[in-house]
């Protein structure tokens, strides 16, 4: 259960920075691309046949040589870091799960999708989904669907909606989970990562 929760949110984290879309040029255009990224984040996970959502917060970065840092403080504190090679969960100082690009094969999609996206290689994002967007005004939105069987089993659909940077993603899962994640105040360069966050990198 863990390891499909951490493959489902590796392609989530890998749409932070930069998104394929049609009308590619213009959405491209829109979106900053900043070395270090950073803000707060506010997640909403509705299972199947539970009546209540699970409600968790945080905080991420994003940094362009380096990965992804995605750092849950409520309800539970936890983190998430993804690199080219590797997918590590992390209590404290503690590495709590470790997926290697060169073992797992998942890891390896992962990384190859976050990569590209980092990249704007939307050849390299078209061998695995199927992409429909729009744009107006100040604002774009963008879905993304799984071609191949085995992305699909992981992921059902993803939808992202923003502007300069992206603001809202949700998930829907082959399961039927659904999952909302608002992204906010929103901040760049150096000074937008904490010592605790730059520690973990």
């Amino acid at each position: 259960m863990l390891r499909r929760q951490l493959v489902v949110f590796g392609f989530v984290l890998s749409a932070l920075p930069l998104l394929g879309a049609a009308p590619m040029a213009t959405i491209e255009s829109m979106l900053l691309k900043p070395p270090v990224l950073c803000g707060r984040f506010e997640q909403k996970k509705q299972l199947v046949g539970l009546k209540n959502a699970v409600n968790s917060s945080g905080r991420f970065c994003v940094v362009a040589d380096k990965g992804v840092l995605w750092r849950t403080l409520k309800p539970f504190p936890t983190a998430l870091r993804l690199s080219r090679d590797e997918i590590v969960q992390l209590h404290g100082d503690r590495v709590t799960l470790r997926l290697e690009a060169k073992k797992e094969p998942t890891v390896r999609m992962i990384n190859t999708v976050l990569f590209a996206l980092f990249a704007g290689d939307i050849g390299q994002l078209e061998k695995h989904f199927e992409i429909d967007g729009s744009v107006q005004n100040n604002a774009w939105s963008i879905r993304l669907k799984a071609l191949e069987p085995g992305l699909a089993k992981a992921i059902g659909s993803i939808a992202l909606e923003g502007g300069i940077y992206v603001r809202t993603i949700r998930i829907v899962e082959a399961s039927g989970d659904r999952t909302t994640i608002d992204l906010m105040a929103i901040e760049t360069g150096e000074s937008a990562m904490n010592a605790d966050e730059a520690k973990l990198f």
